[in-house]
């Protein structure tokens, strides 16, 4: 069994292959982190949301962190870690640019999301850009 860090082309990878992570912010002092879909263009990582606390915590302190993994079973795995600064999308045509993006790429609606197609002026986009990016596996 060996366990080691995974190359940049490795990391890019997993995190242009996913859809779902672990976004990590500092929601009243304390860490918080919420499973997110996303998608990442080679550049930024674009999320959505309805306003709430992770939005609002990321407007008090803009860092975060979002957490993507791969898992085969207990002894194989992969798991990418990135870093960035939230970005809020204002410019219309991006954010319906890349809503329509993000709707795409899932096949299948959460409930949150449902809502969100609905009422997609309700709907918050924004994003990550990395400055950090590492990756861990093991037995891969």
């Amino acid at each position: 069994m060996t366990t080691g860090k995974l190359s940049m082309e490795d990391s890019l990878k997993i995190l242009s292959d996913g859809k779902l992570g672990r976004l990590g912010c500092i929601s009243d002092g304390e860490p918080y982190v919420i499973p997110i879909n996303y998608f990442f263009d080679g550049e930024h990582i674009y999320i959505h949301s309805l306003a709430g606390r992770k939005i609002n915590a990321l407007r008090a302190n803009p860092r975060a962190c979002l957490q993507v993994d791969e898992i085969e079973d207990s002894y194989h795995w992969r798991s990418v870690l990135v870093y960035g600064n939230y970005e809020e999308i204002h410019d219309e045509h991006l954010r319906e640019r890349m809503l329509a993006e993000l709707f795409r790429r899932m096949p299948h609606l959460t409930p949150v999301e449902s809502r969100m197609s609905k009422g997609a002026s309700q709907a918050i986009v924004f994003r990550l850009k990395p400055d950090s990016i590492t990756g861990v596996g093991e037995s891969w």
